[in-house]
């Protein structure tokens, strides 16, 4: 029996997950929370890819909204009250949001009652109009207090910093929180401007307390560990849900990477996982002074012992019609499973990021390309064996990136490298996966400063050290190629640019049908001393 079908069952103060529910409504809050939803409307299997119709019949499967429905609906049901917030990224991550964009998710979150949200970076994917048609839609507030967006026409008067939600007797204030460096890694245009977390949040506590709130929640989708430092820099704040990071924490569940909820001084962090696998439920009990003296939960699996809600069921396979043609072509076959987990390719050489790469390159070879470079947050899940569906690659490759290709010399090469290496501690998606080439780092020394140790290119059949004064033809995809996670280089110092090439997905998929069955492969073109 899964937590979260034993956690139904407890009537008392004190659960499987030690969730207590005081008696005083008037100083207790229950904060149901997700984040990370990237779009699974469908089940997800325990790789967060799709799941079959026969793997979920036989409770093999997790998440998916309809079990979303019920799993929350179960909640409110021990605590009327409480408060339903999203920690950011509903979009991007499958077919539904490539056809819909945001009016499929606007439409279930509006379905599920959430009372807040705040803006994570792939909100901003398709540039500040997407996220203001999604804002126009939902029955909700969506908050951001560290974006500057006073001149973007398209969210000046309608994205708020901050905002107060009641329930039951308790006044809670909101705030949110998107990362910073979100120009980086995300595209919302040159009208928008982000700033320090910590100081951004502290205003908004301050306001917020000048008006007798008392009782803060940060909507933060900004990592663990800038959450971790926004309560350490911060006064006021009493509770903050995060994203971003993708990290569950938990006091049961394998491979947490924190307690739930983990406290800094007076304040709760928590988060969820990601893709719907989990419902964080959360309830602080506050003293007469506002500030905590309990806070107590755990991150509810939900897994295939969740019942589907029948309603939600039928809706999303109504939405998933017009996506069945395109996702259901069988495009390649994978001897094994090939890892794209981001916890390894965004820190290693990983299995999906060797192929990914190796089928950019294969594509432009011809073209007097020799080295390929793909980022790790463009990688979003793995495959599983067997057969690969189109749905799956776009799992895999969700962006609609194209590919692009220029020219560089080796020394931005490198330099293109060391950034990629930089953010390596916070587990950053500029990391990257290549091809043509092969690298040595040194994560002990400071980042952005000689921590890429030997780069070699093949030439001539021959392992060689890179040529830092010649020209190399480069393969990467349109989003790094313009600057995205911190390859400003290849913005600033290409040549011979081409941005238009097939989608990556397209690649990917004609490179698997080719060669395939694919047996994935670790060949030690990454290696770290």
């Amino acid at each position: 029996m899964s937590p979260l079908r034993l956690a139904l069952k407890v009537s008392t103060a004190l659960s499987l997950f030690a969730v207590a529910y005081p008696a005083a409504a008037d100083d207790t809050i229950t904060i149901l929370h997700t984040n990370d939803f990237h779009s699974r409307f469908e089940p997800i299997n325990k790789y967060d890819s799709g799941c079959s119709p026969e793997d979920n019949t036989a409770g093999d499967c997790f998440g998916g909204y309809a079990r979303l429905v019920t799993a929350i609906k179960d909640a409110r049901e021990r605590n009327p009250n409480a408060l339903l917030v999203d920690g950011g990224d509903q979009f991007q991550g499958s077919l539904f949001y490539n056809y819909y964009k945001g009016a499929a998710a606007a439409e279930m979150m509006n379905e599920l009652q959430y009372d807040g949200m705040t803006v994570g970076n792939h909100e901003f994917d398709d540039g500040p109009e997407v996220l203001a048609g999604f804002m126009s839609r939902v029955n909700f507030p969506v908050l951001m207090s560290n974006g500057d967006v006073t001149k973007e026409p398209a969210l000046a008067e309608v994205l708020e910093k901050s905002t107060v939600v009641t329930k039951g007797n308790v006044k809670i204030g909101l705030i949110g929180l998107t990362p910073q460096d979100t120009t980086d890694i995300s595209s919302p245009g040159k009208n928008i401007t982000f700033s320090d977390p910590a100081a951004a949040v502290q205003k908004e506590v301050d306001r917020l307390a000048a008006e007798g709130i008392d009782k803060i929640v940060v909507l933060s989708h900004s990592g663990y560990h800038v959450d971790l430092a926004v309560a350490s820099k911060t006064t006021g704040v009493d509770v903050i849900v995060g994203g971003h990071s993708n990290t569950l924490l938990s006091n049961i569940h394998e491979g947490a990477e924190g307690p739930y909820p983990t406290m800094v001084g007076d304040t709760a962090i928590v988060q969820a996982y990601a893709y719907g696998k989990y419902l964080g439920e959360l309830t602080v009990t506050f003293d007469d002074e506002g500030v905590i003296k309990d806070a107590s939960g755990e991150s509810l699996v939900i897994d295939g012992a969740v019942v589907e809600d029948e309603k939600t069921v039928a809706r999303v396979a109504e939405m998933a019609l017009p996506l069945d043609e395109i996702r259901n072509q069988v495009v390649a076959e994978s001897a094994a499973v090939i890892e794209g987990n981001r916890d390894v390719c965004r820190v290693q050489e990983c299995e999906m990021g060797n192929l990914i790469a190796d089928a950019m390159l294969d594509r432009v070879a011809n073209q007097g390309v020799s080295l390929a470079l793909m980022n790790s947050g463009g990688i979003r899940a793995s495959l599983d064996a067997g057969q690969v569906t189109m749905a799956d690659v776009l799992t895999v490759l969700p962006f609609q990136n194209t590919l692009s290709t220029f020219k560089i010399s080796g020394a931005d090469v490198v330099a293109a490298i060391e950034n990629g290496v930089s953010q390596v501690e916070e587990v950053k998606g500029r990391f990257p996966q290549v091809a043509g080439m092969k690298f040595t780092w040194d994560p002990a020394k400071p980042a952005g400063n000689g921590r890429v140790l030997e780069v070699l290119v093949q030439q001539d059949g021959e392992w060689k050290p890179i040529d830092e004064s010649a020209i190399y033809g480069v393969v990467s995809n349109n989003f790094v190629r313009g600057g995205g996670d911190g390859y400003e280089i290849f913005s600033t110092n290409a040549s011979e640019v081409y941005d238009f090439g097939p989608d990556l997905d397209v690649v990917l998929a004609d490179y698997m049908a080719k060669n395939g069955p694919l047996t994935p492969t670790l060949d030690g073109r990454i290696t770290s001393k």
